[in-house]
Parts: structure tokens; C-alpha cells; sequence
């Protein structure tokens, strides 16, 4: 055999040398954050509900879009927000990694711990036993023999109440596949369901669309809600965002959003009715000629315009809310900046920017609705959204109503927080109850006004006359 040559020698080597080198040449890591960073998105599952994420009249809203709008800005990235309603199937996506996280109200259990990783908690829930105020109060677990408690399929309540049904032969239960909170609500108020179990969080913000609830007692101690993201060893990601989490308690970001979207308004009561009577002398006489100057120039009862202000600002100029609207019209920035109001606490450019809103709505309106209620339905728009407002016209008109009358429309605003009945509008959750209010409450401001100044008959055209006399 020939000795090879030195070339192929060369060769040889040379191979050798560069198949050592692209073993030992390593792809640089990218961690989890890294990776989300370099694609420019998160996705984030989230639910669409009164606590987490709607949207309102202004766009997309809630307590959880915003702190998820907050975090993704935080690490530099965009949100691709998926809705999905179902808590079994929101724990399953991100268990199988095919989200980065759940931002859902999700309450810690052992059970869900076993599947997911959670952040630190952002926020304490209490577990309520809710029934309806007139039935016989359970005060204790022995009280609830004899009833069944209703509760969501896959929610926190299920495995609270597994549990104390463990512990307590008696204690009856059952589960409800592919609803919410809002219809165990409606189910108690209605008398379908004897009691149900709901955060306190949820409790607060709906008892005043249901006033007929009470709460009973505490089901469990309290729990905590966090995000949700998958088991993995890179914990790139879950310590961004507990990064997050201690930086928006220290520098005041939660309390805010807190302010921002718990907050309860009161219904118009006996008390109200007397304190409206009273800011009459001491907030309205001062505006009574700016109103009734922008009322004329658009061609609006200058009472209908008070009485919307006040739902509004209680006529207080520099009235501002945890949500950033100001004004004697409560003007976002975008409304105002729509409409070229430059300072919205300027009493003529809030109350002619507000009027011109009003007035935008009412011409959207089909012509074909005739007043009072083109006027009813245009604050309604106001309040909630033309989308929103044009969904439930929808749903009346499938539940055999009249679209055009508001008060058809009214009783069906409220099922825009039924799961059953905006999982198949358009514009999907809005808090459908807030322009029933909003509505009923201008009207009766109305009525003591005209009452107030019925000597006052300043409206400068038939229709406003009419509406005023026909609603």
C-alpha cells in the first residue's frame, strides 16, 4: 500500500481541526424574556369580565388589561391579548406552554400549583356565600343543610366547596360548565339558585346591579390572585414579572388601578334626591346662563343638559376621576382631544365639547327612531359605546322586542354580562347595567329640574319639547 500523500494528509487534519471547532463553537442562550423580547410579543390569556377585560366606551378597558398593557410596555414588547372565558381551559394552554401568561383573576390553589407557576399575588380575594336578601341568612355550614350551593365548573369555588363537602357530609353542590359569575348573580336574584360562592372582589363590584344579594359568610380563608405561567427552569420571565409586580405596589400603580376600576357608584336614592336639590343653590345657579348659552347654540332644553352634567360632575368644574376624565362633562383626553377641547376644566369648552358628543350620538341613531327615545338611546351610546348599544339592540330584537324602544332596550343592556348572550355579539363584555342607570338617573334629574324651573321653558325647539313632555 502507498503511504498517502502529504496533501491528503493535510487534509485530513484540517477536517479534524474544524469538526473539534463546530463541536466546541455553542449557539449563544437566549433566556425565556430574552426570546419574547427579540419577537417584539407576549401573549397573554385573559377573560372577558367586569375585573379583567372589556370593552367600554372608550376602548378596551379593566383591571387586568391595564396592568397587562403596563408589564408589556415594562419589558419593551407588544400584548397579544387571547380571550377565552373558561378557567380549565386557560390553565390548560399554559401548561402546555402555548402561552407566556394568564393574566385572568386567577386565584392560588394547591391543585392549580400542581400545573402551573404562579407570580406573587397582586391582589386578596375573600370566598363569599352569597344568597338573597328575604330568605333564611346561612350562618354557619350547618345552616346549609338542606340547600345546594351553586358554582362555576373549574373556578377557585369548585374546589372550595369539594372541600368542605369533604369535611361535611350534608353539605351539598354543583357545578355550571361554560357561564359567569354575572348568571350565579342572576340565578340567586332570581331565585333559581338558593346560593352561590363569588369573590369579594366580584361581590363588590356587581352587588349594586343586584341589590337583592347579601353576603352570608366566608367559605374559606383568604385567597391571593396572580398570573399564571408555565412550569419551566428558565425563570426568565416569572421573575420580569415579579420584578413588576414589587415595582407597581412601591410606586402606587396598583392602588391606582384599584381606584380606577372598583369604585362603586351610588344608585339615586331618597339621599341623592336631596343632595341634587341642594347643589341646585349651590353649584347650578352660578352655570344657569352657560347653560343655558350652550343649550341654545345647540339647540338642547338647557335642563337636559344640567341634568346630564350632574349625572356627570355633580357640576363641579374641576371634578376628576381615578380614570383621568375631567370636566363638568367628565371629557377623556381622546374625546377631548376629538372634539378640540383644550382645557377640560374650562366650564364652556367641557360643556360645549360634551353636548357636541351627545349631539354626534343622537345622529347616529336611525332616523327612523323617534323622540323620547332617540334621546334615551344616544345617552345610552354616551355611556356604554354605539357598539355595545348596538349589540343589545340585537339581542331585543332576537328575544322578540322592539330595537327601536328604549324601554325594550333597557331590560336587555344588562345581558351584555352574560357570557350566553355577548359571547355572540360583536363588540363582546360591557357592563351592561352602568346605561340602564345612567339613563334612569338623567331622567329623574330631569324631572326635578323641569319641576324645579317649571316657569323656565327656555327650549329653543319642538323636539326638545316633546321628549321633555313625552318621557
Amino acid at each position: 500500500m502507498r503511504p498517502a500523500s502529504q496533501p491528503l494528509k493535510f487534509l485530513a487534519f484540517a477536517l479534524i481541526v474544524i469538526s473539534v471547532l463546530v463541536i466546541e463553537v455553542k449557539v449563544p442562550y437566549l433566556s425565556e424574556l430574552e426570546r419574547v423580547q427579540r419577537q417584539g410579543q407576549i401573549t397573554i390569556l385573559t377573560r372577558n369580565t367586569p375585573t379583567t377585560y372589556y370593552l367600554g366606551a372608550n376602548g378596551a378597558t379593566g383591571f387586568e388589561y391595564d396592568l397587562i398593557t403596563a408589564f408589556s410596555e415594562y419589558i419593551g414588547v407588544q400584548a397579544n391579548i387571547i380571550v377565552n372565558d373558561d378557567f380549565s381551559e386557560i390553565l390548560a394552554t399554559i401548561k402546555a406552554k402555548d402561552a407566556h401568561i394568564a393574566a385572568a383573576g386567577i386565584t392560588i390553589t394547591p391543585w392549580r400549583q400542581q400545573h402551573v407557576t404562579f407570580s406573587d399575588s397582586y391582589h386578596d380575594v375573600t370566598e363569599l356565600l352569597v344568597y338573597k336578601a328575604g330568605n333564611k341568612k346561612p350562618r354557619s355550614v350547618e345552616d346549609l343543610n338542606g340547600m345546594i350551593v351553586d358554582v362555576i365548573d373549574g373556578s377557585s369555588h369548585q374546589e372550595s366547596i369539594r372541600a368542605l363537602a369533604k369535611k361535611h357530609a350534608h353539605v351539598e353542590w354543583r357545578s355550571h360548565e361554560n357561564i359567569d359569575i354575572n348568571y350565579m348573580f342572576e340565578g340567586v336574584s332570581k331565585g333559581d339558585f338558593k346560593v352561590t360562592i363569588a369573590d369579594s372582589i366580584d361581590f363588590q363590584m356587581n352587588r349594586r346591579f343586584y341589590p337583592g344579594l347579601k353576603s352570608a359568610m366566608h367559605i374559606s380563608s383568604d385567597k391571593k390572585l396572580a398570573w399564571a405561567l408555565p412550569k419551566t427552569k428558565d425563570t426568565s420571565l416569572l421573575d420580569a414579572v415579579n420584578e413588576f409586580m414589587r415595582a407597581a405596589k412601591q410606586n402606587g400603580l396598583l392602588e391606582r388601578l384599584e381606584e380606577k376600576h372598583y369604585q362603586h357608584l351610588p344608585a339615586l336614592s331618597f339621599a341623592d334626591a336631596y343632595t341634587f336639590r341642594k347643589h341646585i343653590k349651590t353649584h347650578l345657579h352660578p352655570l344657569i346662563p352657560l347653560f343655558k348659552k350652550v343649550a341654545r347654540d345647540k339647540n338642547l332644553d338647557w335642563r337636559f343638559l344640567a341634568a346630564m352634567s350632574y349625572q356627570e360632575s355633580h357640576w363641579d368644574p374641576n371634578a376628576t376621576s381615578p380614570t383621568g376624565v375631567r370636566g363638568l362633562m367628565m371629557l377623556t383626553q381622546a374625546t377631548a382631544r376629538q372634539l378640540g377641547v383644550s382645557n377640560r376644566i374650562d366650564p364652556y369648552q367641557s360643556l360645549d365639547g360634551g353636548s357636541t358628543y351627545f349631539l354626534n350620538m343622537r345622529k347616529r341613531i336611525p332616523n327612523r327612531i323617534l323622540e323620547p327615545d332617540k334621546t334615551w338611546l344616544a345617552l345610552a351610546a354616551y355611556n356604554v359605546g354605539l357598539g355595545h348599544l348596538e349589540d343589545a339592540r340585537v339581542i331585543t330584537q332576537k328575544q322578540g322586542a322592539d330595537p327601536d324602544r328604549w324601554a325594550d332596550i333597557r331590560e336587555y343592556l344588562p345581558l351584555l354580562t352574560q357570557k350566553k348572550y355577548y359571547h355572540f355579539t360583536r363588540y363582546g363584555f360591557a357592563r351592561g347595567h352602568e346605561p340602564v342607570h345612567y339613563v334612569r338617573n338623567i331622567r329623574n334629574y330631569y324631572d326635578l329640574l323641569i319641576w324645579e324651573f317649571s316657569g323656565d321653558t327656555e327650549s329653543p325647539d319642538s323636539s326638545a319639547q316633546e321628549f321633555e313632555q313625552s318621557h
